[in-house]
């Protein structure tokens, strides 16, 4: 796209001498990303600036600057997670404040991973070589999920998969016109 190009679409003029076709292009490009979208791109650009502001710069690859850049995070959390020599630590619903830190939650942790898992290999990475899809990885989310867990008092368990009711009640319906 030439440079007149560009500043006729920054400054929306220009319109009327497209072809149908061009105008096609730019209303494709101008539609706005899902909330999706942008947070998976919004977490790219941030992992990608923590590794360019990494003392030497570091390779997209390493599995342990994706540990750090997780560890780097956790400081901005707004989940209380209290430490075990808390007096709160395993309960549910504290009576009072503590001094014990704000933290990421898990399930936080999760989405971010996902989406950034995505992200590698929509920007040309290999699913073989994709460093968000690591065990390390894995086995940390899981740890976080455990202590998380534990220092709340009440498990994370499963959702069970909701069964369709209106189903089941049509279905219910049906047998009592039948009989």
């Amino acid at each position: 796209m030439s440079s007149d190009k560009a500043k006729d679409l920054a400054s929306g003029e220009g319109s009327s001498s497209r072809s149908p076709d061009d105008r096609q292009g730019v209303a494709a490009a101008a539609t706005p990303l899902s909330r999706y979208e942008s947070q998976k791109r919004r977490d790219w650009n941030t992992f990608c600036q923590y590794l360019n502001n990494q003392r030497p710069p570091v390779a997209m690859a390493q599995c342990s600057h994706v540990l750090d850049f997780l560890r780097y995070l956790d400081q901005f959390g707004k989940t209380k997670v209290h430490l075990q020599g808390c007096v709160f630590f395993g309960q549910p619903e504290p009576p009072g404040p503590c001094a014990c830190p704000l933290r990421q939650a898990w399930g936080s942790l999760d989405a971010l991973i996902g989406r950034l898992r995505a992200a590698y290999e929509e920007n040309g990475g290999s699913p073989e070589t994709n460093p968000f899809a690591s065990g390390a990885i894995r086995m940390y989310l899981r740890e976080i999920k455990d202590f998380q867990a534990k220092a709340r008092g009440v498990p994370y368990k499963k959702k069970k998969k909701k069964r369709n009711i209106q189903v089941t009640a049509s279905a219910a319906a049906a047998d009592a016109r039948a009989s």
